[in-house]
């Protein structure tokens, strides 16, 4: 199962609108942004950058999910981050990209090529102060999973990883109803690796979860959560708020 590519002519038609790095622009700096911006969509399972690749445009998550992975010397690859929608991914002023970025379903990217989007960062006060903030929230992400993955049951790792997917879904849809219904945008076997777990104990993990009303699924997919709230309060901490 993979999630749908919407068709868009305008940054009007586009889901993210609100969240994404353009969410505090005006209308002129919208119009600039247009002039710049193209979309560029990737098959699940298609790699967008290599680690070491030129970084030739930067961009925001439209729809879908992509990994980033670093791979040792020794072979061995570790997933580092997932990029859900309205994600920034890329970074002005680098030469290159120092990960790899897989797509995990059907990608669309709203892409900026790197060097007119860091000039336009400098003349545009709105998109260099939005970027900056997701900056920092991505940090303080990133501090807040080193805790996950270092200090929590499996459990706990499973209902995390579902409650910051679940949070990121209903700011992408103000006004929804109080049973959260989302695509799980990631196998299984990506969970686990993002999470150190088997994929044994997600299936455990996510069955018991099931069997105590915490999520509900029907499809291995189609998660509901019936509470926010409960689901909250099994991730053993006050995480991803």
């Amino acid at each position: 199962m993979t999630l749908s590519v919407p068709n868009m002519k305008s940054c009007a038609d586009c889901p993210i609108r609100y969240n994404a790095v353009c969410s505090k622009c005006e209308p002129d700096e919208i119009e600039r942004l247009e002039q710049i911006k193209y979309y560029r969509s990737f098959a699940a399972g298609q790699t967008v950058f290599f680690a070491g690749d030129p970084l030739e445009f930067v961009g925001s998550i439209v729809s879908g999910v992509a990994s980033l992975t670093r791979t040792m010397p020794d072979g061995r690859v570790q997933m580092v981050g997932l990029l859900l929608p309205a994600d920034f991914m890329g970074r002005p002023n680098r030469e290159t990209i120092d990960t790899d970025i897989v797509a995990e379903t059907d990608l669309m990217l709203c892409c900026f090529r790197r060097k007119p989007f860091e000039k336009l960062i400098e003349q545009t006060p709105h998109v260099g102060q939005r970027l900056l903030e997701m900056t920092l929230d991505e940090l303080d992400a990133a501090r807040e999973w080193m805790l996950v993955l270092g200090r929590k049951t499996a459990r706990e790792k499973i209902a995390s990883l579902l409650y910051m997917i679940a949070t990121r879904m209903v700011k992408l849809k103000p006004g929804a109803s109080e049973t959260i219904s989302f695509i799980l945008p990631i196998t299984r076997e990506t969970m686990a690796n993002y999470l150190g777990l088997t994929i044994e104990t997600v299936s455990r993990q996510m069955t018991a979860l099931k069997k105590d009303g915490i999520i509900a699924f029907d499809d291995r997919r189609d998660i509901k959560v019936p509470d926010l709230a409960a689901l909250k309060a099994e991730t053993g901490e006050d995480v991803f708020s």
